[in-house]
């Protein structure tokens, strides 16, 4: 919960009343994942020790805010960033609406944004409103921010709850809030009332669950360690807690979780095929329906669609869909196919819900042995022996995306093929970054990513396009004409193939094809 929207919007708020009338001191990385940055009264800059501190811990398996009194800076292992905001005054802080997001606002028009996602949680400034800088670089999505597009207006009164739903209405719930609202039977919009208020007036609850620190908004659930008021005490205190935990009770935790939400999955699939079951139960069968057909021949004209006839087995009458082209004979014999059929699926639907429900069983009987054992070595080897080795994703950069050149200090990327390109174009270049393709022949896209404040040298564009003719149809060509135009005057539309686009606006120059 420290990074739902109904928390980070009370930390915002209390951010502000520390930091406007600040100037930023210091800002470094000492640690992957992590930034530390210094605050303090404008002239007092020469201190050591900052007014005050915000520490940003977004690792992919933990995304918190941390506020230390004090921080001693490394000597070794440190680098600066987000040097522009250095001795810059703060102006104001935002929470962006139902978005789990919120921006320091400073003196220039830049914004220090910190959006809370989660494993993709990030840091992001802005200069008049282009990204120009990233924490996480390998979020290449990051770069396409828009401050003007991150507020959401959602309709959430009581006619949009009444006609939309809970989900719809109140998407920034989360999880814990959605699942303790599950607990109540058909939840009112007084329901809802009486829940927003608490969210927007809280106390913080310190808990423990399944071994982990959790910060929760709301009191069900859970074990409760400890109660705040203040959201910025809350915040260090969930911080504290998990760095406290062992990298053993870690471990346990991330598998425990694993299991619970496979779990979860399993329940599901099982209430699904009962449910279907359950509609093949109670409703007319095709056997049924084929017998009604024969003991109704003679009443069925030809080319008939659809046909009431007397249901013997019920007493009533029943409608009856045929296929036209059949003959009476037929659609019965087609109805005692599908009966067949409705028999093999009846049998596969048990058997699947017999080895989930002995699946169910294996996992009840796996969480209950993780929780009795209690050394690293002993756990590890339960891990192997069930192949339950836990791993996490990794997020693809561009360099693993596209080719990747550095000329002068500037980025260049290529795309590997058609639909490649689209990526490229579409979603990881920046409206101001340089666009370059072969002219009038298939090839590459390629991209210059552009440096705040900087002209594109001649010599890099050049390079540039050097690449987009050695990877296009004219590799081979003396001289190839190769587009150069800023990336915003590249559009496409529905109606193209894959790496095609449409380029409003354009400069040609005459290049050899080099790699």
């Amino acid at each position: 919960m420290q990074t739902n929207y109904y928390f980070l919007r009370q930390l915002s708020k209390r951010l502000e009343t520390e930091l406007v009338g600040m100037v930023m001191a210091e800002c470094f990385s000492q640690e992957k994942d992590e930034l530390l940055i210094g605050f303090c009264t404008d002239g007092k800059q020469w201190r050591h020790k900052r007014d005050f501190y915000i520490k940003a811990v977004l690792h992919p398996d933990f995304a918190c805010l941390n506020f230390p009194e004090d921080f001693r800076r490394a000597g070794r292992n440190s680098v600066d960033l987000f040097k522009e905001l250095i001795d810059l005054k703060v102006i104001s802080v935002r929470q962006f609406l139902n978005e789990r997001a919120f921006g320091i606002y400073f003196e220039n028009d830049f914004v220090l944004l910190f959006k809370m996602y989660g494993n993709r949680s990030n840091v992001i400034l802005l200069h008049e409103n282009k990204v120009i800088d990233l924490l996480h670089n390998k979020l290449v999505v990051d770069n396409n921010l828009d401050l003007d597009n991150l507020d959401r207006a959602i309709d959430q009164s009581e006619k949009g709850f009444l006609d939309n739903g809970i989900k719809a209405t109140f998407p920034t719930f989360g999880k814990e809030i959605t699942q303790y609202l599950q607990t109540i039977p058909n939840p009112t919009w007084s329901d809802m009332q009486a829940l927003l208020y608490q969210l927007n007036t809280p106390t913080f609850y310190l808990k423990t669950i399944d071994f982990q620190p959790i910060l929760s908004l709301i009191k069900e659930g859970g074990e409760i360690q400890k109660t705040f008021t203040d959201p910025i005490e809350a915040s260090n205190n969930l911080y504290y807690a998990f760095t406290r935990i062992n990298v053993f009770d870690k471990e346990k935790a991330v598998l425990i979780k694993a299991l619970l939400k496979q779990k979860h999955r399993c329940k599901v699939y099982i209430d699904k095929n009962y449910q279907q079951l359950s509609g093949i139960e109670t409703g007319i069968k095709h056997d049924e329906i084929a017998n009604i057909i024969m003991a109704n021949l003679h009443a069925i004209p030809e080319r008939t669609e659809v046909i009431e006839l007397y249901d013997f087995y019920r007493d009533k009458p029943l409608k009856v869909r045929l296929k036209p082209d059949y003959s009476p004979q037929k659609n019965a014999e087609n109805y005692y196919r599908k009966s067949k059929n409705e028999k093999i699926e009846i049998q596969k639907s048990m058997e699947n819900i017999e080895a989930k429900e002995q699946e169910l069983a294996e996992i009840d009987q796996q969480i209950q042995t993780i929780e009795k054992i209690e050394t690293l070595k002993e756990f590890r080897k339960f891990q192997k022996a069930n192949s339950l080795e836990t791993s996490q994703k990794n997020v693809e950069t561009v360099q693993d995306l596209f080719k990747y050149f550095k000329y002068e200090g500037y980025e260049i990327l290529v795309g590997k093929n058609a639909k490649n390109n689209d990526l490229l174009t579409q979603r990881y270049a920046r409206k101001d970054d340089m666009w370059l393709h072969a002219r009038d022949v298939a090839g590459s896209h390629v991209v210059i990513r552009k440096q705040a404040g900087k002209n594109f040298p001649i010599t890099v564009i050049e390079r540039a396009a050097g690449l987009a003719a050695y990877f296009s149809k004219r590799k081979s060509d003396t001289l190839c004409p190769v587009i150069v135009t800023p990336k915003k005057f590249v559009r496409k539309t529905r109606d193209l193939g894959d790496g095609q686009v449409i380029v409003e606006k354009e400069e040609v120059i005459m290049i050899e094809p080099m790699l």
